[in-house]
């Protein structure tokens, strides 16, 4: 089906207003708002704490919505849970697939409990077996297989009822470095079939750039910007200068105002202060703080990064906060 009519049917997710309070007056998530069209690959990013998973509970109806309404493929998450369900799937944090029975077994049990036919789920097994490099490892006990096979097969357990929708709530946490970068280049081959929309949580800036057409930035359980990638670095420009001075940066950040710099725009991590250049020379930049009496114990010029984008919407870096 071609990508104009999907988009005609609407979008594959739709979020409004939707809000999580728990006992005790917790806000998790705080009246957010956004869509996924039908192929396209979204991503939820921030730090563990920003309300991700919630959001990845309530639209996946296991944790109910305070208020607000959430859709997929139509059907509302909190009033339609079965048919929600059945039009999409989930790849958890945690393993769900039984240790003692093959991996082809694991196939079987989960597309009988989701009701595919037999014939075609034996058919979409061995699709994804082949798609996902699963061929010689499907048929031994599930016990023997490495942290990265077991992973892929989590995968494929999630595609065997062909969800139009496919939740990857921070796919790759705990693996080693080598296992997180197949499993990446496994998910990133998700993308070629345009009729599945992916929905990706996660606090790694280079798996977000990488897989997601758009992101939506949250903090503190509220969406802070929605862009893709290269619109959240364009807001940036094409070069950022860092300044490590000698005293408190938050105070030498004020003699770059009368430069013009949006005080918006400048940022602080310990004693380095971070500011986005748009187009002027770096000099000018150290020039105002020198006239200011500042002391600059290093100066460095350098392209933007999620990690900066978020720094200036929030103040604290991903990393520190997961």
């Amino acid at each position: 089906m071609g990508s104009e009519m999907l988009r005609a049917q609407g979008p594959a997710i739709e979020v409004r207003r939707l809000s999580k309070t728990y006992r005790g007056g917790v806000e998790a998530v705080k009246g957010i708002d956004f869509h996924a069209e039908p192929g396209e690959v979204f991503g939820l990013l921030g730090p563990n704490g920003a309300g991700k998973s919630t959001t990845i509970g309530m639209l996946t109806s296991t944790i109910a919505p305070t208020s607000g309404t959430a859709r997929l493929a139509g059907f509302d998450v909190a009033r339609q849970p079965l048919a929600a369900r059945r039009v999409s799937s989930v790849l958890f944090q945690d393993p769900v697939v039984d240790r003692p029975l093959t991996g082809r077994r694991n196939l079987e049990i989960h597309a009988r409990l989701w009701g595919v036919e037999p014939s075609a789920g034996r058919a979409r097994i061995g699709e994804i077996v082949e798609v996902l490099g699963l061929h010689d490892l499907v048929d031994r006990p599930v016990r023997g297989y490495s942290g990265g096979e077991r992973r892929r097969l989590e995968v494929a357990r999630a595609l065997v009822s062909r969800p139009r929708i496919l939740f990857l709530d921070e796919p790759t946490v705990g693996l080693d470095p080598r296992i997180r970068q197949e499993l990446l280049d496994v998910i990133d081959g998700l993308r070629q079939g345009a009729e599945m929309t992916i929905l990706l949580t996660t606090h790694y800036l280079d798996e977000a750039e990488k897989l997601c057409d758009r992101l939506a930035v949250m903090h503190e359980g509220r969406i802070v910007a929605l862009d893709s990638p290269s619109g959240l670095l364009a807001e940036l420009g094409d070069l950022v200068v860092e300044i490590r001075v000698d005293g408190d940066p938050a105070g030498a950040v004020r003699p770059v105002h009368a430069l013009g710099i949006d005080p918006g725009d400048a940022f602080t991590v310990g004693s380095t202060i971070t500011i986005p250049l748009r187009g002027r020379p770096a000099s000018d930049v150290t020039d105002a703080l020198g006239a200011a009496g500042v002391a600059t114990l290093a100066v460095g010029t350098r392209r933007p990064t999620l990690d900066d984008v978020y720094l200036r919407l929030t103040g604290g870096r991903i990393a520190d906060a997961a």
